[in-house]
């Protein structure tokens, strides 16, 4: 049986003032999985995710990585991610190759390794020509393929992605998809947030809806879906909770 690279156990998260964005979640993504993670803007979803990745603190459950416990194993965690927030913050004053090698020697990503990954990544996403230059001039798609980059040079057993498609143009987007495969098929999993039904559709084996902080439904995508679309079922449950 596959084994949990992500777990997520009873997790709760209040805000001071008593909102509740994430109320006694549990998830399960096992290794080779793409599991979307569906709902509203507001809904939990990147409150969830900072949770997972060990940069918002929880207030109840217990989350793992890959056995894991991200409160009590901190580094080994992040050691085993890879992130890309929704809008990720590089360090503008840095060239592209300054910055990646800076991850890279974080991770402690071996010199020949990185200077293939580097190469074969950056030729993927049509970014080893900007390499040279300050992040501070690249485009907003531009900075999104430098964070992806960054993201698989140390082959994380977890990838977690907020909106990863918002912003990247279509080619960019095919090669990410083909990238998340890739890792999968090595025994990977990836966790990503959207709102773009159409694209959970297509990528992710399975699902989860959240509503108000609450996990509403989850599961195969072909059970979760049955004989309708994503969107149909998605729509629906929202109503039905309402």
């Amino acid at each position: 049986m596959a084994h949990g690279i992500l777990t997520i156990e009873n997790l709760t998260k209040t805000y001071p003032g008593g909102k509740r964005a994430v109320d006694n979640l549990n998830l399960r993504v096992e290794a080779g999985d793409i599991y979307g993670f569906i709902g509203h803007n507001g809904a939990g979803k990147t409150t969830t995710i900072r949770a997972a990745v060990g940069v918002m603190e929880f207030d109840e459950g217990v989350i793992r990585i890959d056995g894991h416990s991200v409160k009590e194993e901190p580094v080994l965690c992040k050691s085993l991610t890879a992130y890309i927030p929704d809008n990720p913050d590089l360090y503008e004053h840095l060239t592209g190759i300054q910055y990646l090698n800076f991850i890279a020697d974080i991770f402690g990503v071996a010199s020949g390794e990185r200077e293939e990954r580097i190469r074969r990544y950056g030729d993927r996403l049509e970014l080893t020509a900007n390499l040279g230059d300050l992040i501070a001039s690249y485009s907003h798609g531009m900075k999104q393929k430098l964070a992806i980059i960054s993201a698989f040079l140390h082959e994380p057993k977890l990838l977690v992605l907020d909106e990863p498609f918002v912003g990247l143009d279509p080619q960019a987007a095919f090669r990410l998809k083909e990238m998340m495969h890739e890792l999968c098929g090595q025994g990977g999993a990836i966790f990503f947030s959207t709102h773009v039904l159409e694209v959970a559709e297509k990528l992710c084996n399975k699902v989860a809806i959240i509503r108000g902080g609450r996990l509403v439904a989850s599961g195969p995508i072909d059970e979760i879906r049955g004989d309708s679309s994503l969107e149909e079922v998605f729509l629906e449950v929202v109503e039905h909770e309402k």
